[in-house]
């Protein structure tokens, strides 16, 4: 008898709801009160529109105008990647065209001094002993590659060092030559126009192993 009273309530309590949401109606939403003129609307951080990419230009920069009297340099050699970068960064606003070029080149690492080759092994042994009999230290025989038989007497970063070096070795009596010691490398150039009164040197911070060439501006 429970039961059955149970499943008829329920049974009401469903028919009342499904009358209810037949008969409901959505509320109509009233529209905002109007703005006064000049005063923006809000807009949610997420309807924002993201703002227009930078034109190229305006990024790039806009160069110099051309000067009524160019002047045309090449500015080197720069020796690392990063000088060249730290140079272009400091001239760019300074010239009018600007660009840079890389060129191969023979850098000087350093100078040996040495005795020249003798015919034989057996030759530039001996050249070592009368070294050693005249107390001269520091050498030794080359028995390999392009510098075979010859008696190395040391290497010099500096000039000065190597020129004594050599000086020692003549004061006991031999022929020591003295020779750079080069190496292939890379090395870059700057190109620019600019005004007759650029500064380059003031730009770059008074380098000492930059020089500039004038050129004819095309």
């Amino acid at each position: 008898m429970i039961t059955r009273n149970l499943v008829v309530l329920l049974a009401c309590m469903n028919l009342a709801v499904a009358l209810w949401w037949f008969a409901h109606e959505s509320p109509v939403a009233s529209p905002p009160p109007s703005l006064e003129s000049g005063v923006g609307g809000l807009v949610l951080l997420g309807e924002a529109e993201a703002p227009a990419p930078a034109d190229a230009a305006e990024l790039a920069g806009v160069p110099l105008p051309m000067p009524d009297s160019p002047v045309c340099l090449s500015l080197g050699p720069f020796g690392t990647p990063a000088e060249l970068r730290a140079a272009m960064n400091a001239l760019t606003p300074l010239a009018a065209r600007i660009q840079y070029r890389e060129v191969p080149a023979t850098q000087v690492r350093g100078y040996r001094v040495f005795l020249p080759a003798s015919g034989s092994r057996e030759q530039a042994l001996a050249a070592a002993r009368q070294l050693a009999a005249r107390g001269v230290r520091d050498y030794y025989v080359v028995t390999a590659g392009d510098q075979e038989n010859t008696v190395s007497l040391g290497l010099f970063n500096e000039l000065d060092n190597a020129e004594k070096r050599r000086e020692e070795i003549a004061a006991q009596g031999f022929s020591a030559r003295l020779e750079p010691r080069t190496e292939q490398a890379t090395q870059w150039w700057i190109d620019l126009v600019g005004d007759a009164g650029l500064d380059w040197s003031a730009a770059l911070g008074q380098p000492r192993d930059i020089e500039a060439r004038s050129g004819e501006c095309d």
